[in-house]
């Protein structure tokens, strides 16, 4: 293959989506994938409702609800000296979108290749790793550069417009010299797996929360393990490493002595995979010839488990616009401003809202100051006064109430799907 309309770099949500909507379209499109397959543990599971919504405009609710999945009903956020604080409760909302589904991204990628495959433009190509851009006249971006599996040299793959969907790392973001602004996070998370039997009770769905000094664990449960994240400090990883094993273990079982009795399924330290946790976005997502979208324009925070379902808007919304210039073999530099345009009021919003609750709990979560009552001196009085009015409102406003489940479900700006990706019979 050495040329497409639309290149797409990253098979992840955004990328995979990205190929189907176009190549409904009739549009060439072209995803590369770095790997094999999309068996890789402890990316994001949450599915929103703007995305299950998403699913049925384009025909394909029935197949995804047949996959392996739980449903979460509420989201609570923990809050020491409150417990933990039902932020959203989706029953409120009108079915079938009353809930936010919990299944292993692996599966929701191989479901959208399935649905893309089935299109006579659409090309997947797998384990098939970019490596750069080629430029032509004037600047504008016209392919990619990639290495196949097996293959020694580069090959290029020309296109009339790329698209970077390769998340918060993204090796074609540098190639333009778009650089991020980064705002400040201060945590990392470390995932691992532990033994989950099956006569242990507990909603598939849950998560569950725990708490120390200057540190926090949150378990997803499975059906046969729980994923575990262990958050941190920024800038610990290499002590946690050094600290060895055995003294994560026993930092593990003080936080979750529920489940001391299987720390021993940590192998090695190994077995953590370190997330380096960024919140950050382009001020300009574009230039001639070049779209990011997803991670690759905007890192978020897991806080709040947005971050594929923004990516997914991102990619809906970029269909939408490019489709009619790609029929016409010439993509502007003015629609890849509006891709931008129509993402950035919900990119802002969300990605403040994380950086207020990064603030408002982490910061001090991890610095170990948490006001203790008046003894905490004034200002934390003061600070623990503020916390509780917001938990109040929170808690009793029935406006607050009605609202933020439909924010926290379908985001800001949710996108719904063009007509041309739509079934003729839906």
């Amino acid at each position: 293959m050495e040329r497409t309309g639309c290149a797409v770099v990253g098979g992840g949500p955004a990328g995979m989506m990205l190929g189907l909507l176009l190549a409904r379209a009739g549009v060439e499109v072209a995803v590369l994938e770095k790997h094999g397959d999309f068996l890789r543990d402890f990316r994001g599971d949450t599915v929103h409702a703007s995305t299950i919504r998403l699913m049925d405009e384009l025909g394909l609710g029935p197949g995804f609800r047949a996959l392996p999945q739980s449903r979460l009903r509420n989201v609570a956020f923990p809050v020491p000296g409150a417990g933990l604080v039902t932020l959203a409760d989706f029953d409120s909302l009108k079915p079938p979108y009353n809930y936010v589904a919990m299944m292993p991204q692996w599966d929701f990628l191989d479901f959208l290749a399935s649905a893309a495959k089935a299109e006579p433009t659409f090309t997947l190509l797998m384990e098939c790793e970019a490596t750069g851009l080629v430029f032509g006249d004037g600047g504008r971006v016209t392919g990619v550069r990639f290495r196949a599996a097996g293959d020694a040299g580069e090959q290029v793959l020309h296109a009339d417009v790329v698209v970077a969907a390769d998340g918060r790392h993204s090796v074609l973001r540098r190639a333009t010299g778009l650089s991020p602004k980064e705002y400040p996070v201060p945590f990392d998370v470390w995932w691992f797996r532990l033994t989950r039997r099956g006569t242990e009770a507990g909603e598939l769905a849950g998560v569950v929360p725990a708490f120390g000094d200057r540190e926090a664990m949150i378990a997803l449960n499975r059906t046969d393990y729980y994923q575990m994240g262990y958050l941190a400090p920024k800038g610990a990883d290499a002590r946690i490493r050094a600290e060895g094993v055995e003294r994560f273990r026993q930092r593990v079982a003080a936080l979750r002595p529920d489940l001391a009795d299987r720390v021993g399924s940590i192998s090695s330290v190994e077995d953590l995979h370190w997330l380096d946790v960024r919140l950050n976005r382009l001020r300009r997502w574009y230039t001639d010839g070049f779209l990011c979208i997803g991670d690759a324009a905007h890192a978020m925070s897991p806080a709040g488990g947005v971050g594929i379902n923004l990516a997914i808007q991102d990619a809906v919304a970029a269909a939408r616009r490019l489709a009619p210039d790609l029929r016409r073999g010439q993509v502007r530099t003015a629609t890849l401003a509006a891709v931008q345009r129509r993402r950035w009021m919900p990119t802002v919003v969300v990605q403040t809202v994380q950086r207020i609750m990064h603030r408002a709990v982490f910061v001090p979560l991890f610095a170990g100051k948490f006001p203790a009552g008046a003894a905490a001196g004034n200002a934390a009085g003061h600070r623990s006064r503020l916390r509780q009015v917001l938990l109040f409102v929170v808690r009793h406003n029935p406006v607050v109430r009605r609202f933020l489940p439909r924010v926290i479900a379908f985001g800001p700006r949710p996108e719904h799907a063009p007509g041309f990706a739509r079934p003729l019979t839906h």
